[in-house]
């Protein structure tokens, strides 16, 4: 009996094939469909079973298929849910089958092409995911194909916020779990930084903190791209690198990115702002402020400063060595962006009450009405500046007794 009902099993297996290998596009778009309806969620041992024990069969006529025809997007999305009901049951043996066939380095392709919708980019994401869950192993392949490099352009190209999001994880599992290659994603996190996308920004950043801490040691090359994240017009890129300066800042990149910070506080042409037309060069012509970008980053700059420095007295003192003072005060006289001085003032006030000789010297530098104003409110002091009062602050020689004066 059981005999009968295996052959009977066979024999529909085989029709299932011989409709599925003689069918157009149309015929095998029905079958894609109706077999992702059936069976998501099932197991191997249940696929199996569907398919009289030939899963593996139809498996590898979808993966054919995938690699005939995924530059022209034919069926694509349902090829690739249909693989992914496959390689999401629990075993190796259909991921194993997959990957054999170049599975990985097809669907890193996918994430490539232009021509393709960001649906079928998603889709191809979450089954890199899910190799990428099922160990050690398939973490190494996909780096080995030049994975990080695929996720991480997709994560800075897509206009998609879930095909984004996808790439993140992706990259996150990458990390984890996989000594060989943590160092090459948080390499590729590093180079997401200047992208022109705010929320891949945010992502890499996010991403980024994470990572930090699997990696430990930071490379000095973050430095750099970081602050210049700073430049972003949307808080929550600024707010998660700053969260991240802050977690550097207790590592051995504490000096260059303390400095970093004190340097972009003067903006100068190497930090975006163009140069003047020679006819503005005459002093009778009106002077040309700093562009937006620039602004934004001295405002976050003057407040990661003021951040740092309530974090220990340590990082104080080593800021004051750093002349930050004197920059500040050059910020809080900035009358074309009200949030640099407003930042800057908050900061120079912090460090005034911290430390009386800062206190002294500003007395001495800037006088005994401005200092009162600024410690009686420092967070409104910008709206009460005259004209005199600014121009004090903008050509301040605050130098704290031990640093060493600094040609300007």
């Amino acid at each position: 009996m059981s005999s009968i009902r295996e052959q009977e099993a066979v024999s529909r297996l085989m029709t299932f094939f011989k409709e599925w290998d003689n069918g157009n596009k149309v015929t095998r778009s029905r079958i894609l469909k109706n077999f992702i309806s059936c069976n998501q969620g099932r197991t191997g041992p249940e696929l199996e079973q569907e398919f009289s024990q030939g899963g593996s069969l139809f498996l590898a006529r979808l993966t054919t298929w995938l690699r005939l025809s995924y530059m022209f997007g034919t069926c694509l999305k349902e090829i690739l849910q249909s693989i992914s009901i496959f390689l999401s049951a629990a075993g190796s043996r259909y991921k194993v089958e997959f990957v054999e066939v170049g599975g990985i380095l097809t669907l890193l392709e996918i994430l490539d092409l232009k021509q393709l919708n960001e649906e079928h980019k998603l889709e191809a994401l979450r089954i890199v995911q899910i190799l990428a869950r099922a160990g050690r192993k398939y973490k190494e392949l996909i780096c080995e194909s030049y994975g990080v490099r695929a996720v991480a352009e997709c994560l800075a190209k897509s206009k998609m916020e879930d095909t984004q999001e996808e790439a993140q994880v992706l990259l996150e599992v990458l990390a984890h779990g996989n000594p060989k290659y943590q160092t090459q994603v948080y390499k590729g996190l590093i180079a997401l930084l200047p992208c022109a996308s705010p929320k891949a920004q945010h992502l890499a950043l996010q991403t980024l903190r994470i990572v930090q801490d699997i990696v430990q040691k930071p490379l000095p090359a973050i430095v750099e791209p970081l602050l210049g994240a700073l430049q972003s017009m949307h808080m929550e890129v600024q707010c998660e690198a700053l969260q991240l300066i802050r977690e550097l800042s207790r590592t051995e990149v504490r000096a260059t990115l303390l400095q970093g910070l004190v340097m972009r506080l003067r903006p100068s042409q190497k930090d975006g702002v163009p140069p003047k037309p020679q006819i503005l060069e005459d002093l009778a012509a009106p002077q040309m402020s700093d562009p937006l970008p620039a602004f934004i980053q001295q405002a976050a700059c003057a407040r990661a400063i003021g951040m740092l420095a309530r974090e220990s007295a340590e990082l104080c003192e080593q800021m004051i060595r750093l002349r930050v003072v004197h920059h500040l005060l050059y910020v809080m006289g900035n009358i074309d962006h009200t949030e640099s001085q407003r930042q800057a003032s908050l900061a120079v006030a912090y460090f005034a009450s911290m430390s009386p000789v800062v206190e002294e010297q500003l007395r001495i530098a800037i006088g005994e009405k401005l200092v009162q104003m600024l410690m009686d409110n420092a967070e409104m002091l910008y709206m009460k500046l005259d004209p005199i009062q600014v121009d004090v602050l903008v050509s301040n020689h605050v130098n704290i007794p031990g640093v060493k004066e600094e040609a300007e």
